[in-house]
């Protein structure tokens, strides 16, 4: 799940996964924090979640991804579109 929140100029982007679902570690990985892993690990939430936020430009289009532990790559099905290798979000 994706959720967002307008703020001046800019968009309150926040990655919401379930919480064991993939097993171990995820990141939120894109062109936004240069595809680093480290940059944006998804935290565990109190309502069984994870979820990692990123302020971004508003009205800009960003490539993403998840990565997940055994260097498992995948894309979020609610994302904005698709562009046939990354996610793409839309602020």
């Amino acid at each position: 799940m994706i959720e967002r929140k307008q703020l001046k100029e800019r968009t309150q982007v926040t990655f919401v996964l379930p919480e064991g679902t993939p097993e171990g570690p995820v990141s939120v990985v894109g062109d936004f924090n240069h595809w680093n892993p480290a940059a944006h690990p998804l935290e565990p939430q109190g309502n069984g979640t994870r979820a990692a936020k990123v302020t971004l430009p508003a009205h800009t289009s960003h490539a993403f991804r998840y990565l997940a532990a055994g260097d498992y790559w995948f894309n979020d099905e609610h994302a904005d579109s698709h562009d046939g290798t990354n996610s793409r979000i839309h602020t």
